[in-house]
């Protein structure tokens, strides 16, 4: 009796590694990560994986750096689909949640178009944990009801722009501080009220975590004093006011200029 070939196709998860710290990993996220035989993983996310998967397993780094993509993206597609043809099981490691300006979806669908088995494990966005960590919650009752997440590098859009200018939205840009003064200006010009507070909270969750406080008409100019740089999470809107759940902000490692 002939039987049916075995495939020799593997699989790949995309998997969402939170804001960094290892243990914020979900536990279907664990599991897949101390199972797999190759690891691609971001700079951002979890990094300190080493002691947690077996020594053969193949770690591949494909991080970016703002206006630095050493790996572009079809050739990141294009190595999940490559190690899965050869019946390797793959983790894509991302930061955050693979579908919050992830690149997720594109990264699934070059896996479906080429008939390799992909699923995907959601994982708390820096959106919500960063500002999380600095004690800014990004809804609030009585203060904001709703978020709108931006992607800095992005045009500033009109939909963006009435976020701003809504005192009940609080607008989470990620990866925004280089165009920091581009988004200000846009604002500013749209009637943005330049009194809106804003947070920039840098490296959240991690031991050297970084906030600092302004509003919207002056933070282009404290951000430039305090020095801030990427990673970070900005947040604009009531809820990034200080002293709206920490009476004492120096208590958090925050910058109030």
């Amino acid at each position: 009796m002939t039987g049916r070939a075995k495939s020799t196709v593997g699989r790949v998860d995309l998997i969402g590694g939170g804001p960094g710290p290892i243990d914020l990993l979900t536990l279907r996220a664990w599991r897949l990560l101390t199972r797999a035989e190759v690891v691609v993983m971001d700079r951002l996310g979890p990094t300190d994986i080493r002691d947690h998967v077996g020594p053969d397993v193949e770690i591949i780094d494909v991080g970016k750096l703002p206006g630095h993509h050493p790996v572009p993206q079809d050739e990141i597609n294009e190595l999940l689909v490559d190690r899965a043809r050869a019946g390797k099981r793959v983790v894509r490691l991302k930061g955050g949640d693979p579908f919050v300006f992830g690149r997720g979806g594109e990264e699934v669908a070059a896996c479906l178009a080429a008939g390799v088995p992909v699923d995907v494990v959601p994982g708390i966005s820096s959106a919500v944990a960063v500002p999380q960590a600095a004690g800014i919650p990004i809804t609030h009752r009585g203060v904001a009801g709703a978020v709108h997440i931006m992607n800095g590098p992005s045009e500033v859009t009109e939909a963006t722009l009435a976020a701003l200018r809504d005192d009940s939205v609080t607008t989470v840009i990620l990866m925004g501080v280089g165009a920091l003064p581009r988004i200000v200006s846009d604002a500013l010009h749209a009637g943005v009220p330049a009194d809106r507070p804003v947070a920039i909270v840098e490296r959240g969750h991690h031991r050297d975590q970084r906030t600092t406080r302004s509003t919207l008409g002056s933070v282009v100019v404290d951000a430039g004093l305090a020095g801030v740089r990427n990673p970070a999470v900005i947040v604009v809107g009531e809820v990034a006011r200080a002293g709206l759940l920490l009476p004492d902000p120096q208590l958090a490692g925050d910058i109030v200029l």
